[in-house]
């Protein structure tokens, strides 16, 4: 292994790259609908304009996390993780979840896989409060080496309570939710480090069965995040996926975030750090580092916020643009 540490990019992924291709494509999408159906803008979950509600639609997988589970023989928690990563982006808006469809494409027919991933797809709508109505199968052989599973998340939102981060203003607190641990991004870096580490997926570290914890099913945070729109008014919302912290400038790219008092870091990403020889600035712009979801709130109630979303005020709003992470000095 390189004494340097490895990179995200170095495992086969370029987050710039990625970007990039996004933007070829979205330059490429110039017709629009009008009328009932009009597309409206939105981050994290794309907007839809119906009356006096907006439909929200996004769509998203597990990705590599299928090879750890594919190396255990263990399936029934990824559908957990493929309704998690699309409901947590729904609520980023102010929307509520409220159906599901899959798509799952395999090698080969193969009853036992299809039941185990049916387990956390069962448990996963159970956790967003969501009615999986439909989805489709295929078999790929000459595409799909293995299997394949993804989903498309339908919520809606009154339009005067869509969350667009218009309300957001300098001194505005940053409250950040656990994460239960590398939820569904990264995998391709952690599996690297695995690779080329003395260790395999049922190893033992101190913190327990290497593949086990990178199992850990992605935390969903629909019920707990509805609950406080009940009560508060909430500003800003980001699901902390692949990007890491990249991803609090999607909420509003002319504001700064300083993170001053991060989550506890989950033991498995002390693990990876330490094996992959990873720096700071890398490991906390792929992974979640602990915090799963952000929630942005007035300095007032920051702190009853917290509380009752069991999470803790990490930072604050900024007048300077960037994402800031003052206790390791890194800048995005």
């Amino acid at each position: 292994m390189s004494m340097k540490g490895l990179t995200y990019k170095e495992a086969g992924v370029d987050i710039d790259a990625e970007e990039d291709g996004i933007s070829a494509l979205a330059r490429t999408l110039n017709y629009a609908r009008e009328g009932i159906g009009a597309a409206m803008k939105g981050e994290f979950t794309g907007l839809i304009d119906f009356g006096d509600i907006a439909l929200t639609l996004c769509t998203d997988g597990v990705g590599t996390k299928l090879l750890v589970a594919d190396a255990l023989e263990r399936w029934d928690s990824v559908g957990i993780d493929c309704i998690a990563m699309n409901v947590n982006d729904t609520i980023c808006q102010g929307a509520e979840p409220i159906a599901f469809v899959d798509y799952i494409a395999v090698e080969e027919p193969d009853p036992n896989l299809m039941r185990e991933l049916g387990k956390g797809l069962n448990r996963g709508a159970e956790l967003a409060n969501v009615s999986i109505v439909g989805g489709e199968t295929a078999t790929l052989g000459e595409i799909v080496k293995g299997f394949d599973i993804a989903g498309t998340a339908l919520g809606y939102v009154r339009k005067e309570d869509i969350i667009d981060g218009k309300q957001l203003c300098e001194g505005d607190k940053i409250i950040g939710l656990p994460s239960s641990g590398i939820h569904s991004n990264g995998l391709t870096l952690a599996r690297k480090i695995i690779e080329e580490s003395e260790y395999d997926y049922n190893d033992t570290c101190d913190y327990g069965i290497i593949g086990e914890l990178m199992l850990e099913p992605t935390t969903i945070y629909v019920r707990s995040v509805m609950d406080l729109l009940k009560e508060y008014n909430i500003k800003g919302m980001a699901n902390i996926t692949g990007g890491g912290l990249r991803n609090l400038k999607r909420i509003h790219p002319s504001l700064g975030y300083k993170i001053s008092d991060p989550m506890p870091v989950n033991p498995i990403f002390k693990f990876l750090q330490k094996e992959g020889r990873i720096s700071p600035n890398e490991m906390y712009q792929t992974f979640n580092m602990g915090m799963g979801f952000v929630i942005i709130v007035s300095d007032e109630i920051a702190e009853d916020v917290a509380e009752k979303a069991r999470g803790k005020v990490v930072g604050e709003l900024i007048e300077q643009p960037g994402v800031y992470h003052v206790p390791e000095d890194i800048d995005y």
